[in-house]
């Protein structure tokens, strides 16, 4: 089992300026460090609802919350599925909503599913724990056109290279099917300069952040949660979002900025806060994380 470090902690509960009697909606439960700030510092003065479409998160945040006395249900979900979490729990509306988007080092390193390409796993980049998945990366690298997969890793990730990256996927798939992240790895590399493979960020990093998003259809998550949270949100209360690439922070900064434009939100930081120094040392997956506030007026 890894350490989750999760980032930007403080600043995000900080920023959601809960009080006693609260009701927090947490949408990705994930190593379940938000959660467990909430809960600690306040105790049982607030409501804690998190989702997550990953049982092992719920199994694993229980454990740990069972040694706090803390309201929450903790339900296995998905954000973009509030509206009907919340009537299940006979909840209205909520103060305060967080949404951190990135993966926990529970699913980086030890999930097995292939969100990493640090380990030889199956190319399955799911979160939902499902027997036969309707999509895997394995599904759209060995059936997808070279079009549509090119399409996705410049679309999901500005990957620079996503012809060249396609175009090497179909060749490889004609040979053998592509069942392993080794096995995409290996494509990757040969598809891509030298120079670039030397670069600052790793050369696969892109191409399967891209995979994942597709997989998990996060942008239209994104939307469809940002959309459902902001009408169950209580006059006053806020929506914090840590993003941690530019696809989704766009998605988020345009969100927030229409609802600031119509007169019906408040930013409460019009640039995002990143990650200080100290943190980045700390945990070098944090380094772009960016963290979005907005506070309903209306």
């Amino acid at each position: 089992m890894t350490v989750h470090k999760t980032v930007l902690l403080h600043e995000a509960i900080e920023n959601l300026d809960l009080k006693p009697g609260s009701i927090y909606f947490d949408g990705t439960l994930g190593g379940a460090g938000h959660v467990l700030k909430v809960c600690s510092d306040l105790k049982d003065k607030v409501r804690v609802i998190a989702v997550d479409r990953d049982i092992d998160a719920i199994k694993r945040a229980e454990e740990k919350l069972s040694k706090i006395s803390c309201k929450h249900d903790l339900i296995l979900s998905d954000y973009r599925n509030m509206d009907k979490v919340l009537v299940g729990l006979k909840i209205k509306k909520v103060d305060a909503i967080l949404l951190d988007l990135g993966l926990s080092s529970d699913q980086l390193d030890v999930s097995g599913r292939g969100f990493s390409f640090r380990n030889n796993e199956p190319l399955l980049m799911t979160f939902a724990n499902e027997e036969n998945p309707k999509v895997t990366a394995e599904i759209i690298l060995n059936n997808w056109k070279e079009e549509t997969i090119a399409d996705i890793l410049y679309g999901y990730s500005d990957e620079r290279y996503s012809r060249r990256i396609a175009k090497a996927i179909i060749q490889a798939r004609k040979k053998k099917e592509i069942k392993t992240t080794n096995d995409l790895l290996e494509i990757i590399q040969g598809a891509v300069p030298l120079g670039y493979q030397k670069g600052r960020t790793h050369f696969a990093t892109k191409t399967f952040q891209a995979l994942r998003i597709a997989v998990n259809d996060e942008i239209t998550a994104l939307k469809e949660g940002m959309e459902k949270g902001w009408r169950l949100l209580n006059k006053g209360g806020r929506m914090a979002i840590i993003s941690f690439h530019s696809v989704e922070d766009r998605e988020v900064k345009n969100f927030f900025r229409d609802k600031a434009k119509m007169k019906e939100g408040r930013l409460i930081n019009k640039k995002p806060i990143t990650p200080k120094e100290e943190e980045i040392h700390e945990n070098p997956r944090s380094r772009s994380a960016k963290l979005r506030v907005i506070e309903k007026i209306i």
